[in-house]
């Protein structure tokens, strides 16, 4: 079995799922008492959100590639970012790294594409819904992407910073949210990737009327993939 490095902290709650999913991964593939190699590098959230509202995304980059090369040398074979915002900056971080490193959005495209799907709502921090860095790769799959509008954009950023990453789990955001999602289904969607690695605490399959792609489950999994491979 591979070592994996999780890259965490961004927030603290989302890096507790990908420790239980890898664990439950391992578990369920090899049964008995199997339990994943893991190491983890945790960083304060505080000063990356701080960081991100800057601009300063080579500061980011920096710190970030660090905490991976600081994996590598505690013994991890495979590097995984546990955030989609910070993908931003996935780049920098795999050039700094000596083992393979496991992209969120790419692991994703390869699971809607299994799934038969073209044309799916990205929901995720106000970066994620803006910017290119996850929408590019899963385009450059054949896959297309749309993003709520303003109002939704803004909703859901506030929800994940001040409520997910809080620990605060609300019916009434659930609501707001399927509502949103649902829009975007009627215009066309075909299915909905769960773009923030918080959003899974608050939507899953069970909520919405499309398929639903959660990208801290998809991204664990293949991480198990690789450490049993």
């Amino acid at each position: 079995m591979r070592t994996i490095g999780l890259i965490g902290g961004m927030s603290w709650v989302s890096t507790a799922e990908y420790y239980r999913l890898v664990n439950e991964g391992i578990g369920e593939r090899l049964g008995g008492w199997h339990s994943a190699r893991c190491v983890i590098h945790s960083v304060d959230f505080a000063e990356i959100e701080q960081l991100q509202r800057e601009g300063e995304w080579d500061a980011v980059a920096e710190i970030l590639s660090a905490s991976g090369t600081s994996l590598v040398a505690a013994g991890a074979e495979v590097v995984l970012l546990c955030a989609n915002t910070v993908h931003h900056v996935a780049d920098a971080i795999e050039s700094a790294l000596t083992v393979p490193f496991i992209h969120i959005a790419k692991a994703t495209g390869e699971r809607i594409l299994q799934a038969g799907i073209r044309h799916v709502a990205l929901l995720g921090t106000a970066y994620t819904m803006e910017m290119d860095f996850c929408r590019s790769p899963l385009e450059a799959m054949g896959i297309a992407v749309s993003v709520p509008d303003e109002g939704g954009r803004d909703m859901i950023n506030r929800v994940i910073y001040y409520e997910l990453c809080q620990g605060l789990i609300e019916d009434s955001s659930r609501k707001q949210f399927v509502d949103v999602i649902e829009g975007l289904i009627r215009d066309g969607c075909q299915g909905v990737v769960l773009g923030c690695t918080e959003i899974p605490l608050l939507i899953g399959q069970e909520d919405v009327s499309a398929p639903v792609f959660d990208t801290t489950r998809i991204h664990s999994e293949a991480a198990v993939e690789f450490a049993l491979s």
